[in-house]
Order: C-alpha cells, then structure tokens, then sequence
C-alpha cells in the first residue's frame, strides 16, 4: 500500500527552479532514503511535503488523499511528522514540556492528550532521567532523540527525517537506527529519510538519488552500489 506518493513535484525559492518533477513513493512500513550531495534540493522536498514550501505544480497525496492545499498543521495531524535538520527543539523548554508539544498532532491536541506514551522512553530511555532538564542543555545527540521521540508521540504515519545523524557521536547513530528501525516494524511507521551516513542509507528498503532538483537514480539498497556512491555521494 502506498503511504507517500508524489508525481511531478515543482517547487521554487522565488525565480529559482529547485524541485524538478520529482516522482517518489514510499510504502506502508517502508523506510526510503534520499540520498544526494548538500544543496540537490532533499531538504526543499522535505519541506515541500510537509507544507513549508509550495510547489508550483504537481501532486502529494499522502495515504490517498491530496495534501496539496493542506497546510502543515493539517498535514501533522493527517499523519505526517516532520523532524529538520538542526533538530528546532526549544532550548528553554524541559524535556518534558517538548515531549508534550508533540502530542498537539494528536485530534483534540493538549487538551485531551498530556499523557507521554511509555513508547519513547523505551527507544531513548537517557529522556526518561532528563525529563526536568532543559532541551538546551542536552548534547547535540540527545537533542536529536528528543526531535525524534517528540514527532513519534503525534503517532504519525509516516516520519520525515532531515538528516538525523548529522554531526552525532557514534554510539547515538546506532540508538537512533536502532530505534528507527523498531518504530517500522513494531508500529508499521514509514520513514522518509535524508541521509549522509552510509550505514543507515543501507537500512532502507530502497533509494532515490537526487542530483540538480531532480531524481536520477533509485532502486533497492541492497543493489546500491559503489559506482552510484561515487558518483552521487563522494565530494
């Protein structure tokens, strides 16, 4: 079943064409990965999914129905969560008091959601003794799982992930793919995922390679091969 579907996605910064008829699909507890050199255009996409960005033309449609008008908290609360590069936790905040930011994607919001599910604790169990700690006081990997565990408590669908293991320890790497990887199989989340490091590229059911705004190679990773990679990856 399709999750995620696009077709012929054109998305602009002013007069500056970025996105060029980009097709991409991604299926029900499926994770793909978007892979590419810095400034190809992935994050736009990202942002063009989940609203922050308007593509000129062509279709979103996100489990069957078109979210090309729906603006980002309708998609949030549609299904779709979306955690940037640079993670935009709120440093004054608590740990806790950002957690609970998470469940206004869920219907009726904080009003009739305060309840953290035990869920993110399991996979990022450092939260559960930083609960009183400010979000800005955490290491840049802690901050990451808290992004993570925040867009997983508005229960999404399908989780956007703009560069998770970016600047991150290795050990936390592992915790996050780790944790990643169970949220697919244990919740049936599909993931959207751009990504530099190659072991968790190879996680993902398949790849789509973008070049210059537009899709020019995808296929499963397990047949991702080393002339791809340097060809699109290596700088």
């Amino acid at each position: 079943m399709k999750v995620l579907e696009i077709k012929s996605l054109n998305t602009y910064y002013g007069e500056s064409h970025i996105l060029r008829d980009i097709d991409l699909t991604v299926n029900s507890g499926e994770m793909v990965c978007l892979i590419g050199r810095n400034g190809v255009g992935k994050t736009t996409l990202l942002k063009s999914l989940i609203g922050l960005l308007k593509p000129k033309k062509g279709e979103i449609n996100f489990n069957g129905n078109s979210l090309i008008r729906k603006e980002p908290h309708q998609r949030a609360k549609s299904g779709m969560a979306y955690v940037p590069q640079g993670r935009e936790i709120i440093p004054y905040l608590t740990v806790e008091e950002n957690l609970l930011i998470g469940l206004e994607a869920l219907p009726g919001g904080l009003i009739k959601n305060n309840k953290i599910d035990n869920i993110v604790f399991e996979l990022f169990p450092i939260l559960k003794d930083f609960l009183n700690r400010k979000g800005g006081d955490l290491s840049g990997g802690q901050q990451q799982q808290l992004a993570i565990a925040r867009a997983l408590l508005g229960k999404p669908k399908l989780l956007l992930l703009d560069e998770p293991t970016e600047g991150i320890q290795p050990n936390i790497v592992l915790d996050i793919e780790n944790a990643i990887k169970t949220i697919i199989k244990e919740k049936n989340i599909s993931v959207l995922l751009v990504e530099q490091h190659l072991h968790f590229v190879r996680q993902a059911n398949k790849y789509y390679v973008m070049q210059r705004g537009g899709i020019v190679a995808s296929g499963s990773t397990s047949e991702l091969s080393q002339d791809v990679i340097d060809k699109f990856l290596s700088v």
